[in-house]
C-alpha cells in the first residue's frame, strides 16, 4: 500500500484530510448560515495548499467516468478483498492520520469520536450516533492501494452531464464522458425525477461504506453516508432533476449530519479510553463482529 500512496502523480494531497480541510474553506459556516460568496471561499492564502487541491480535483474529474465507476462496482461489491473485524478496521484508518496539518494532531479515531460525541450530545438516536462514528470508514479502500481521487473528494453522478456547481468544474473538459453522447446531456442515461437509488455515483468512501452497511442501518443512516459528499446537491441543489419525492425528504437527514461532520472539530481530543465501552456496545447491537471488505 505505501508504495502505492508514494506515487505523486495519484497522491496529490499531503493526506486524505486535506480534501476536509478544503470544505471549510469552501463552506465556513454551516447551511444556511453562509456570509461569504463563492468566491471568496476560494480565496486561499497557502499556494502550496491551492495547487494540491487543485491537481487532487484534475485527476478526480478527468479519471471518474461510468465505466470506471462500473468497473469499480463490479471489483468491490463482490466484498472479497478481506474479512476484519470492525475495530481492525477503525484501527487501520488511524494510520492515515494527517501529519502535515497545523491545526490538529486528531487521529482518525479521536475525528470520528468528535462527530459522534456532537451527535450524542444533542439527543438523537443511537444509530445516528452510529453513523457519525463510522462514516468516514469507507477509507478502508486506501488499504487494497485505490488512488486518493477514487477515496475522497465531492461526489457526484455519473452517466449525465457534469453540473457547473461541482468544485472545479473546468475539469470535466478532460472527461471522455464530457464528449460521449450517451453521457453529457442533462438528464443522460436517467429519467427526470428518476430517484437517486437509480443513479449512478462517483466511486469513493461514501459509496463503498453504504454498500458495505445497507443491510444493517436505518434508511436516513444510509442516506447520511451514501451522500455526505454530494455537495453539489446538498449545499447548491443542482441535481434536483433527478430527485423524487423519497429522496427530498430522505436529505433532511443528510442537511442534519453534515454539520457534525464539518464542524465538530476541536483541539481537544476525546477521552478514548472512557468513552469505549459504549462505543463497542453500540457497534455490537448494529454490525456484525467481522465485516467483509
Amino acid at each position: 500500500m505505501g508504495a502505492q500512496f508514494e506515487n505523486k502523480g495519484n497522491q496529490p494531497l499531503k493526506s486524505l484530510e486535506e480534501w476536509e480541510d478544503d470544505l471549510l474553506v469552501r463552506y465556513p459556516e454551516p447551511k444556511g448560515k453562509q456570509s461569504k460568496t463563492k468566491v471568496a471561499y476560494r480565496n486561499y492564502t497557502d499556494s502550496e495548499r491551492v495547487d494540491t487541491v487543485r491537481e487532487f480535483y484534475r485527476l478526480n474529474h478527468t479519471f471518474q467516468t461510468y465505466d470506471f465507476v462500473c468497473a469499480k462496482e463490479k471489483e468491490y461489491l463482490k466484498f472479497d478483498k478481506r474479512e476484519m473485524p470492525f475495530w481492525e478496521a477503525i484501527r487501520f484508518l488511524n494510520t492515515l492520520v494527517d501529519d502535515s496539518d497545523p491545526d490538529t494532531d486528531l487521529d482518525q479515531l479521536q475525528h470520528l469520536l468528535q462527530t459522534s460525541e456532537a451527535i450524542r450530545a444533542d439527543g438523537h438516536p443511537d444509530w445516528f450516533v452510529l453513523t457519525g462514528f463510522i462514516h468516514d470508514m469507507g477509507k478502508v479502500l486506501c488499504l487494497f492501494g485505490e488512488p486518493q481521487w477514487a477515496v475522497v473528494g465531492d461526489t457526484f453522478p455519473v452517466g449525465c452531464r457534469h453540473s457547473d456547481k461541482i468544485v472545479y468544474p473546468e475539469f470535466f473538459d478532460l472527461n471522455p464522458d464530457s464528449q460521449d453522447e450517451r453521457y453529457n446531456s442533462k438528464y443522460g442515461i436517467y429519467e427526470s425525477q428518476c430517484g437517486l437509488e437509480k443513479v449512478m455515483m462517483s466511486w469513493g468512501h461514501d459509496e463503498y461504506l453504504y454498500q458495505i452497511v445497507k443491510d444493517y442501518l436505518p434508511e436516513p443512516a444510509l442516506y447520511m453516508i451514501r451522500y455526505h459528499s454530494f455537495y453539489a446537491q446538498h449545499r447548491e441543489g443542482a441535481y434536483d432533476h433527478l430527485l423524487n419525492a423519497h429522496d427530498r425528504e430522505m436529505f433532511k437527514w443528510v442537511d442534519k449530519f453534515n454539520p457534525y461532520d464539518l464542524y465538530s472539530k476541536v483541539p481537544v481530543a476525546p477521552d478514548v479510553k472512557a468513552l469505549m465501552p459504549y462505543y463497542e456496545d453500540l457497534v455490537a447491537k448494529y454490525l456484525p463482529p467481522v465485516m467483509r471488505f
